[in-house]
């Protein structure tokens, strides 16, 4: 009974209020001469009365009255459905306002919850209202064609490998084009520029600033951090980049973006008065002053800010006399700190203590810092809000943090991505006209893809992405302009060889590697892992990245002999083992045939085994034995006798000085030349051709061909390559392969007139 007076008593209270409200409200709206001081809806509606008179106070209570019109349509709707228990009737409630946990008991309930519900509707529409007339401003949108900028300070072998991730996740989620400004020592200006001038990405410039003109600005100033002088070279970004540069965004090599770097870009509008550096605060705890004992930090305000990721407004920092600025403040504080512990990090910390409103501190998810001791989780609730991740420990990936496991997969999937996939025009957005690419896209066009040999022709003319250098190289050629190195191709199904080539060739060593992104990482992983890799800093690994469907023989070929530094090379293959000592033997080889002023091709005589386990000869005597046993062979005897004959294998057994040997058809030995020596034609891909069109270029130009009489290398058994099946297998194929050796001896016919007429001959008695 007592349930049942209490649930009419609720019942009323709600019809009263669905009735009175509206009249009440119909009352205050027709009477004008009263004059209610409105409640401030907002702190910036509450410092401008006028927004809130007049015409807008009018619209703020229409808002209110529809606010509540439509919670009291709600209201009836509730009331007309079939009587339940209170306690069901109130999980309407708690949906509309929120996950707010209610344990209130019975009593009590009924009456408030429909004033509850009116006042949170009406403080909503009041919000909206203040927003609408006040607060909304709407976020500035980068311009769909503005260029962004971007600074980087990049130098040596391994940041050049670094900063390709980051670009990766740059391009990756960019929509606007892009301007790449690299500070740079000589090395790393080697390998980005070749990187990027075959990368061919369109809406993306790529410009170049001498680091080592920079060193004496702040070479003065003594610094611990790893990253030595080339961790203070932001400093004078001001003085570096062009005048009418105006903003730029200066990024670490060790970031990776998760988001469209144009959202960073427009955060520049949100700068104010003096403000000229957008910093993200240090998630560390390391200006504090109390991660050890004497741990004494330069100055800062608060945790001080991290410069991995910077918004530099160039244009008022140069006004404001920058450079003055932090030399005074630098000088200062060295009197007494000695040297920086964080390179430009502690200067620009120092200066925003003395000036802070300079800073305009970004949100914590611009720059998230998986170092030791960080408090980065305390800047994000859930991975959606991350934008860029900063890896800004030594110990990189290897970093702990709670979440490292999401981070290092994120970085991982742009380290292994694919980068020809980012080869994609901004539609709508006109890029600067490259004449590299318009030239190659009208040799393709001129091309006819009805051609049953048009993919090896658009092979020749495909740029790939090339990145010299992969690994730390260093290596001073000897003085006496005899030293030699080793140039061979690979791809993954070789890299088993490159360990025994290191054992057998002391010498200096320039590999080009055919691989993918992921492959790239592999190797990467290999070499890191391989004591005897490790050990050699002479070896020049440089990787062309996969496209296409053909293996690009040639040209790795040429891409290993430009990165020659000495003045002769031995061009050989991967699949061979150099006898023991040939280095010291060809540098001798040298002076003797006095390599230096005239034109000779050295051939070092090929044989091979059929035994994956082979106890290698180390001397021509021992050789020999071995062959006459049938433990080995001359190179191809047995399938391909044309292509060594002519190295006089019979005169070669009994040999003890060097003999000339005459150019025949289908000549493909293995030689020494000199740096300058013609390259490879790159129409020859895959199997067939590739050394013989070399060795015929030589003749051609006058070489002489001179067997080395106490040289040797062998071929070590492999399964056969891709090439090599689809050559046997494919009848179009082998046709044109034929159809390219004609066009080549044609050219060659114009290039040399009259001397060149015994290759179509030697051919057509082939």
């Amino acid at each position: 009974m007592l349930g049942m007076c209490r649930g009419r008593r609720k019942f009323l209270a709600a019809s009263l209020a669905v009735l009175l409200i509206p009249a009440l409200t119909w009352l205050y709206l027709s009477v004008g001469s009263f004059q209610v001081r409105p409640l401030p809806l907002s702190p910036l509606e509450a410092q401008s009365p006028a927004l809130v008179e007049g015409l807008g106070e009018r619209q703020a209570l229409e808002l209110r009255v529809r606010a509540v019109e439509e919670e009291n349509q709600a209201l009836r709707r509730e009331l007309s459905r079939p009587h339940r228990s209170p306690a069901a009737a109130r999980v309407p409630h708690a949906g509309r306002h929120g996950n707010q946990s209610r344990t209130h008991s019975e009593e009590g309930t009924g009456d408030n919850e429909g004033q509850k519900a009116a006042a949170a509707a009406a403080a909503a529409a009041a919000a909206a209202a203040a927003g609408n007339s006040s607060d909304c401003v709407q976020q500035p949108v980068v311009d769909k064609c503005e260029t962004i900028h971007v600074a980087i300070v990049c130098a040596g072998y391994n940041a050049s490998r670094d900063v390709v991730t980051l670009v990766k996740s740059v391009l990756f989620h960019r929509r606007n084009p892009l301007h790449f400004h690299f500070i740079t020592d000589s090395i790393a200006q080697h390998i980005l520029s070749s990187l990027f001038h075959t990368w061919m990405v369109p809406a993306v410039r790529v410009d170049f600033y001498d680091a080592d003109e920079l060193k004496s600005e702040v070479s003065w100033i003594p610094n611990k951090h790893y990253s030595g002088i080339y961790g203070l070279m932001k400093l004078v970004l001001t003085k570096t980049l062009p005048s009418d540069l105006h903003r730029v965004i200066v990024l670490d090599t060790d970031i990776t973006f998760a988001t469209d770097i144009a959202e960073l870009w427009a955060v520049f509008h949100k700068f104010k008065g003096q403000q000229v550096l957008g910093l993200v605060e240090n998630q560390s705890d390391w200006y504090l002053g109390n991660l050890w004992k004497n741990h004494r930090p330069w100055p800062a305000l608060g945790r001080g800010f991290n410069t991995g990721v910077i918004l530099l407004l160039l244009d008022r920092l140069r006004k404001l006399r920058w450079e003055q600025m932090w030399r005074l403040t630098a000088e200062r504080e060295l009197m007494s700190m000695l040297s920086t512990s964080l390179a430009d990090q502690d200067i620009f910390n120092a200066v925003i203590k003395q000036n802070p409103f300079l800073v305009h501190q970004l949100p914590c998810f611009w720059n998230v810092q998986l170092s030791d001791h960080t408090r980065s989780e305390k800047c994000y609730k859930d991975v959606s809000d991350l934008k860029v991740i900063h890896w800004n420990s030594p110990k990189k990936l290897r970093v702990k943090n709670k979440h490292v496991e999401f981070f290092r997969n994120l970085y991982l999937t742009f380290l292994e991505y694919d980068g020809n996939l980012l080869r994609r025009e901004l539609f709508g957005c006109p890029s600067e006209a490259d004449r590299n690419s318009e030239s190659l896209q009208k040799t393709l066009s001129e091309l006819d893809e009805d051609d049953p040999c048009y993919e090896f022709r658009r092979e020749r003319f495909t740029v790939h992405r090339t990145h010299l250098y992969f690994l730390h190289y260093e290596y001073e050629p000897s003085s006496d302009n005899t030293d030699v190195t080793l140039v061979a191709q690979l791809s993954m199904d070789r890299l088993q060889m490159l360990e025994a080539i290191c054992k057998h060739w002391e010498g200096p060593i320039s590999l080009a590697l055919y691989l993918s992104d992921a492959e790239a990482q592999q190797f990467l992983r290999y070499a890191q892992g391989s004591e005897v890799l490790v050990s050699r800093g002479n070896v020049g690994y440089h990787v062309v990245y996969k496209e296409g469907q053909f293996y690009p023989v040639n040209l790795l070929r040429n891409v290993a002999m430009q990165q020659v530094n000495t003045p002769f090379m031995f061009l050989s293959d991967i699949d061979f083992l150099p006898m023991y000592g040939l280095y010291e033997y060809l540098r001798k080889s040298v002076v003797q045939l006095d390599m230096a002023n005239t034109k000779k091709a050295l051939v070092v005589p090929a044989f091979e085994t059929l035994r994956y386990r082979l106890s290698y000869p180390k001397s021509k005597a021992e050789l020999l034995s071995q062959l006459d046993m049938g433990t080995l062979f001359t190179f191809r005897y047995h399938v391909w006798t044309k292509g060594h004959a002519p190295t006089n294998f019979a005169k070669w057994r009994t040999a003890t000085t060097a003999y000339k040997v005459q150019w025949e058809a289908d000549f493909e030995p293995y030689v020494m030349v000199r740096r300058d020596s013609p390259e490879y034609d790159r129409r020859f891909v895959g199997f067939g051709w590739n050394k013989v069109a070399h060795i015929m270029e030589l003749d051609a130009q006058e070489y002489e061909f001179v067997v080395l009489p106490n040289a040797y290398m062998i071929h070590m058994p492999h399964a056969p390559s891709f090439d090599i099946t689809k050559f046997r297998s494919n009848k179009q194929y082998r046709v044109c392969l034929r159809t390219l050796k004609e066009e080549f001896q044609q050219n060659m016919s114009r290039r040399f007139g009259f001397a060149a007429l015994k290759y179509m001959t030697a051919e057509n008695n082939s």
